[in-house]
């Protein structure tokens, strides 16, 4: 969070130029004038950029994401680059000059007017740099990045570590680690200054940080107790006077306090009566406070930080275990109700990191319209632009942030400790003030990763047993966090971790209504999803003309799949198993584009329908899921409901009506009879009006009048059902939100896809 808004920058972000070599480069170039002499071509690039966004804009390779393009990109692994411009600004009296990249992408030397000022190692935090008298008039800044999968040669690789498809040049390296290669992403190594970079200027006496905690809230919510906790750097003269003031505002609501302050800093604790609380979507206001924190010295003001603060307590209900009769709990509460969980993952907006700013607001617009309320920042990712938070906070979007560790076995050693000791001091110093946070989790499977097939207790890893904890209990106890997504603690390791109450339950991604999807015992689901093929428009946007169709043996069908290095990894399975699960649905495989990409949404529409609507018919046995993933982050063939050139698959929609904070919805046959339920998210009853009928015959199935219970399931009555007979049940109700449809497939597969199209465009009509 920028707590520094409006005061003095130069920002550095704008017109850059660039240089790169074709292999191993060891001569320190210290100014944009040595690399020219040397024989290097400067080329023209932005701020924030990366290296290959860098290379296509100046016509060096084609579009990245077009055909096998990204391919051919891996002999730009090794290049060294630089990145260079000029600015004017000198020293300003009384104030300390920083050097801050945001983001710089990864193993770099910085040179400020020919002086070597220092070095970067991580790509996930920011980098701060004292360049105070450094600064002229006119100013040269050169950055140096060294080739990532070279520095990774440099450490070493006991046979405990392993990596996602043995890319073990990722293990060591601070980067996001999708960027090695995923089957959702592919493999761009990439290098460059992927956030905004700026000259800050601070006051000499200053306030260094403060976090706002919220301490306590009355369990009526009558009242609320909070804890300032500040950083102070004074020069502490012996008859000089220091105060620390902050103050809170929120519409009518009001919070001051001023007291001496210390050497170093302190605390204020502020009590406050009928505070207006911070709740997610669909559960109250997002009332965020404007807190100031002013730093005073003999009574003048010297120094400010701003910020918002939504007051509320987050708490997370769980047991080690559970068991196919719901002994077991995983569970959310805000402010001490208990809250349903409707989410989705959040993966790349972008391979290119510098493209995610521009990207983001209209992905949340629609993480917002899909009905969620929480969001999982998945560990294979990069921590997100404060945007992101800075909305979710307005939005009342919850956020489940992983650390950036994802499905590997990660080093243990010392040195390694540190590193990810300090990104996590960094990570949750910036973010910590959120009031979207919800939880923190240590990194998403890798618990899984060590009890599976690596046979070893997960408990054993020290960086998510004992060095995130012992950040998290020095810089945020507020909020609650788990060692990893599953989390396998040592009573689940003993017992066997398939009964964990939160899983990730992707099971064998055959039919959607298989023994194994009807048969999930976790009470929550961080993961969960089902493939489905954009439309024949996007994919003529990625894939070349001659390659749109047929799918089998299609070199580029597989690299979008996503198997991120031709020939080496296996992750194209994904071309098979979207074509499976089609044929699951419909028995047959359409023989042309626009019946194959159809048909393939819909099994991926009826499939994510019948997720959520299994976890909302069982609530509160089941509390909540968060199905993968709302948006992907290149284009492909994938899991997500929106395709990267935003065109929403039939999924959006029938995920869409699913999460309605008001459902109805049929639960799973037995017994020759299917009840009929309403699902209310809602803090209140509501009344409605209901009517299901087939959509072929109109016969009326059951209607009526009733009220759903708050925060409930509401039985409504049964409807007979016969295995041998398929049919389209259209749902239609009123309620005080409006009208309202769905839809239930019934009978059994395979259906006829001429039929189907009928029943959509009915049910659409």
């Amino acid at each position: 969070m920028d707590f520094r808004k409006g005061q003095p920058a130069i920002d550095l972000s704008g017109k850059w130029s660039f240089a790169y070599s074709e292999g191993n480069e060891t001569r320190p170039f210290a100014s944009a004038a040595e690399l020219e002499s040397a024989g290097y071509k400067t080329y023209p690039c932005s701020v924030p950029g990366n290296l290959e966004l860098d290379l296509h804009a100046n016509g060096i390779v084609g579009d990245p994401f077009y055909g096998m393009n990204i391919a051919h990109l891996a002999r730009f692994e090794k290049s060294h680059v630089w990145y260079a411009t000029r600015f004017k600004g000198a020293d300003r009296p009384g104030f300390d000059a920083e050097l801050v990249f945001h983001g710089l992408d990864c193993f770099a030397d910085i040179y400020l007017n020919g002086k070597l000022i220092g070095g970067t190692d991580n790509m996930l935090i920011e980098h701060i740099f004292d360049v105070n008298n450094l600064l002229k008039e006119d100013n040269e800044l050169l950055v140096h990045i060294r080739p990532a999968v070279e520095e990774a040669k440099k450490f070493d690789y006991p046979p405990y570590v392993a990596a996602l498809g043995d890319f073990a040049e990722a293990l060591y390296v601070r980067k996001a680690p999708h960027m090695y290669g995923w089957d959702i992403m592919p493999r761009a190594v990439s290098a460059g200054i992927w956030r905004p970079a700026e000259i800050r200027f601070r006051p000499k006496e200053r306030l260094e940080s403060a976090f706002l905690e919220t301490a306590n809230i009355a369990p009526d919510h009558s009242s609320a107790f909070m804890r300032l906790h500040y950083v102070t750097k004074i020069s502490d003269g012996p008859d000089d006077i220091y105060e620390v003031e902050v103050e809170g505002v929120c519409g009518d609501s009001k919070f001051s306090s001023r007291k001496p302050t210390g050497v170093i800093g302190g605390r204020i604790q502020i009590s406050l009566s009928n505070p207006k609380l911070w709740w997610p979507r669909g559960r109250g206001e997002q009332n965020l406070y404007d807190v100031t924190v002013r730093l005073y010295k003999n009574g003048k003001q010297i120094d400010s930080l701003t910020f918002t603060h939504g007051i509320k307590k987050v708490e997370l209900s769980r047991t080690s275990l559970t068991d196919q009769y719901g002994n077991g709990e995983f569970c959310f509460k805000i402010n001490g109700e208990k809250l349903f969980v409707l989410g989705t993952n959040w993966v790349p907006a972008d391979a290119y990191h510098s493209r995610d700013v521009e990207r983001i607001p209209q992905i949340l617009d629609m993480v917002e319209d899909i009905g969620c309320n929480m969001i999982r920042c998945w560990g294979g990712n990069v921590y997100e632009n404060d945007l992101f938070f800075e909305i979710c906070d307005r939005k009342g979007i919850l956020i489940w942030q992983d650390f950036a560790m994802a499905c590997r076995i990660p080093p243990q050693d010392l040195d390694h400790q540190r590193v990810i000791e300090r990104e996590a001091r960094a990570v949750v110093r910036r973010l910590r003030q959120h009031a979207c946070l919800a939880l923190w989790a240590g990194d998403n499977e890798i618990d899984a990763a060590l009890a599976g097939n690596e046979h070893r207790d997960p408990n054993k890893n020290v960086l998510t047993r004992k060095v995130l904890p012992a950040v998290l209990s020095d810089e945020d106890w507020t909020i609650p966090y788990i060692p990893s997504s599953p989390y396998i603690d040592e009573e689940a390791f003993e017992a066997g971790w398939e009964f964990v109450p939160e899983n990730h339950p992707w099971g064998p991604r055959d039919y959607y209504k298989g023994d194994y999807y009807k048969n999930v015992v976790c009470h929550f689901a961080s993961e969960i999803g089902y493939h489905g093929c954009p439309s024949p428009e996007s994919i003529r946007k990625f894939i070349s003309p001659e390659k749109v169709w047929p799918y089998k043996n299609n070199d580029e069908w597989t690299l979008h799949c996503t198997d991120p290095v031709p020939g080496v990894n296996n992750f194209g399975y994904r071309v098979e198993l979207m074509e499976k699960q089609v044929r699951e649905l419909f028995g047959v495989v359409p023989d042309n584009l626009d019946d194959y990409s159809l048909a393939s949404q819909v099994s991926q529409a009826e499939a994510k329908k019948f997720f959520v609507e299994m976890f909302r018919t069982g609530k509160w046995r089941k509390t909540g899921l968060i199905w993968w993933n709302i948006m992907d982050g290149w284009p492909q063939f994938s899991d997500a409901v929106v395709g990267y050139y935003f065109d929403k698959k039939l999924a959006y929609d029938y995920i869409k009506r699913s999460q309605r904070p008001l459902l109805i919805a049929l639960r799973e046959p037995q017994s020759w009879r299917q009840d009929v339920v309403a699902c209310n998210d809602t803090r209140n009853d509501m009344e409605m009006e209901f009517t299901l009928r087939d959509i072929d015959s109109g016969e009326v199935l059951l209607q009526g009048n009733t009220t759903a219970k708050a925060d409930a399931v509401t039985p409504l009555g049964s409807i007979p059902f016969s295995n041998s007979k398929q049919r389209f049940i259209q749902i239609e109700w009123t309620d005080s939100l409006g009208r309202a449809t769905n839809h239930y497939l019934a009978g059994y597969p395979p259906f006829d896809l001429n039929t189907y199209k009928g029943w959509l465009k009915k049910s659409q009509g």
